[in-house]
């Protein structure tokens, strides 16, 4: 499911729903009981609408949300006394250490919005003003783009740590009690989900040297027909044709 940063980057217009399919689509082996506990009816919808979101930073929003809908349900049903019953100690610290780790991603996610936010209401700000005269704007600009190449660091980084957390959940052997691996199966794939729903966030995030930074501003603009343009890559586009034009001015000048 998660891929090489190479590859990250060309895939990003993948469809939740495709993503989902080829990375859980496997996961699945065995259903509870139709009479048991209707948590469990619960969770397998809040899954399947997860499921068929759509790669749109739009549905991104709702996939957050709808994740955090899936905890607070999946939470409810490891409570349960039958599921506490069903689960070894052992099979319940995997549960919480993929939980730990999803939390680590959660903060360096939060992180770097933080620092997003911050710095382009600093631009912002320096654009509106326009004090400094054209190298304090292009000062600020590089600014700017020395703030993108370190989220983009901690991006990889978590990128990495997703992977690492693909092949971990990949790896956890289920048990034979036919009960007990359907509610690990359930709690696995929720888990994979999020993986994904963070997979697809983060790249939605990332900003990529573009190959032509005016081919990529004016492919973004003709392909909004067929896919949402990814604000920050068309950010970073329109930043580096200005940084050129002030650097341009600025020897003139001298």
């Amino acid at each position: 499911m998660i891929n090489s940063n190479v590859k990250h980057k060309n895939d990003k217009n993948l469809s939740w729903k495709k993503k989902l399919a080829a990375s859980i689509g496997h996961v699945r082996s065995s259903s509870l009981p139709s009479n048991t506990h209707p948590l469990v009816a619960s969770v397998e919808e809040q899954l399947s609408r997860l499921k068929a979101s759509q790669d749109t930073s739009s549905s991104i929003s709702c996939g957050l949300g709808g994740l955090k809908e899936l905890y607070e349900r999946a939470d409810d049903l490891v409570h349960l006394p039958l599921t506490q019953q069903a689960l070894c100690r052992e099979q319940l610290e995997d549960v919480l250490e993929g939980s730990l780790r999803l939390l680590d991603v959660c903060g360096t996610t939060r992180d770097v919005f933080s620092r997003m936010r911050e710095s382009v209401q600093v631009l912002e700000s320096s654009l509106r003003r326009r004090s400094g005269g054209e190298s304090g704007l292009a000062n600020e600009v590089r600014a700017f783009m020395v703030t993108k190449k370190e989220l983009n660091k901690m991006i990889c980084q978590c990128f990495k740590s997703l992977k690492g957390m693909d092949r971990k959940c990949k790896s956890t052997v289920l048990g034979k009690d036919s009960e007990m691996v359907a509610v690990l199966s359930m709690l696995r794939e929720a888990e994979e989900i999020s993986l994904a729903v963070f997979d697809s966030l983060l790249s939605f995030l990332s900003l990529p040297k573009p190959r032509s930074k005016l081919t990529v501003l004016l492919h973004s603009k003709s392909a909004s027909s067929e896919v949402e343009a990814n604000e920050a890559q068309k950010v970073d586009a329109e930043l580096s044709l200005l940084k050129a034009g002030e650097d341009i001015k600025l020897v003139q000048v001298q």
